[in-house]
């Protein structure tokens, strides 16, 4: 069996060669502190954050692309493989997602976690190319593709051509960091302590980076936290305006590193880029508005991968 895996930040995908895509969970594992037993992973695990008891405790073992928590890692790879393949007769092959700029600690880290984890054969691909290959380009020509893959702990930028990267930047600002942004500007604002899975909702259902019209900028929905003056819960309404300026400071950090990106792009490279396009992919290129926005702002048009 040939598995592929995105060992995300945020969430873990797992694909079988023939099947397609069999499983997406967040990389949360729940474990009580006390005997260090596993009490639950992914989806389930995510719905303790924040409401655990003092000796059960929501781990994310993944921190900005790369492993954090080596054993939780491992636990939470092999029960993901023993949902996808129950019976483990064979011990399948593995390509891994990494980010395209980590260390060779990092890398060897993956790799020992999944031959812990079952595997026959680990082999690691940098997130840019998968990207760029799940998005349909055909990065074996030399011809020049811009990719910009926001998950939830990089943003991976890269250059392709000939099936390799020719240059390109990884940044620890992601879909994570546009949580804590939100939940630095709910907590500045209106004296309110809210949770991260409070602060995901509103960037998924509200949250914009370029809201054009008044119509755009009013869109709301109501949150609800813990007030720092009382102690008592409290709603309030946040706007995507408000969002907009909570977020502007990772916003501006991928934005520059794309700027940075396309500054060390051969000129032939480049002039592919502005005929094709640049294509975004991951779960933070959803951000409304971040398409819009990095399209207007480096004059090139931008594509979101299905």
């Amino acid at each position: 069996m040939d598995i592929g895996i995105d060992l995300g930040t945020a969430s873990t995908i797992v694909y079988v060669k023939s099947k397609g895509i069999v499983l997406q969970e967040p990389s949360v594992v729940a474990m009580d502190k006390s005997t260090g037993k596993m009490l639950a992973v992914g989806e389930e695990a995510r719905r303790m954050i924040g409401r655990t008891p003092g000796n059960i405790v929501a781990i994310r073992p993944m921190k900005e692309g790369v492993i954090a928590d080596y054993s939780t890692t491992e636990t939470m790879l092999k029960y993901f493989l023993s949902k996808v393949a129950p019976r483990r007769i064979f011990r399948p092959r593995m390509m891994i997602c990494v980010p395209a700029v980590i260390t060779t600690v990092e890398k060897r880290a993956v790799i020992e976690a999944a031959n812990a984890a079952g595997a026959r054969q680990t082999f690691l691909i940098e997130e840019p190319i998968a990207s760029a290959i799940g998005a349909g380009l055909d990065i074996s020509k030399p011809f020049g593709s811009m990719v910009v893959d926001i998950g939830g702990g990089t943003t991976d930028i890269a250059v392709l051509s000939l099936g390799g990267i020719v240059c390109g930047e990884s940044l620890r600002v992601a879909g994570d960091k546009f949580d804590e942004a939100i939940v630095r500007f709910v907590k500045k604002e209106f004296n309110l302590m809210i949770g991260e899975r409070s602060a995901e909702e509103v960037k998924i259902h509200v949250a914009d980076a370029f809201p054009e019209s008044d119509e755009a900028k009013a869109n709301s929905m109501e949150v609800r936290g813990r007030s720092l003056i009382s102690g008592l819960p409290k709603n309030v309404t946040i706007t995507a305006a408000q969002t907009c300026e909570a977020m502007q400071e990772p916003v501006e950090q991928i934005i520059n590193t794309i700027y940075s990106v396309l500054e060390k792009t051969p000129p032939e490279l480049s002039s592919d880029i502005s005929e094709k396009g640049i294509v975004m992919t991951g779960g933070g290129s959803l951000l409304k508005g971040m398409d819009k926005l990095i399209s207007k702002r480096t004059g090139i048009p931008v594509i979101i991968a299905e």
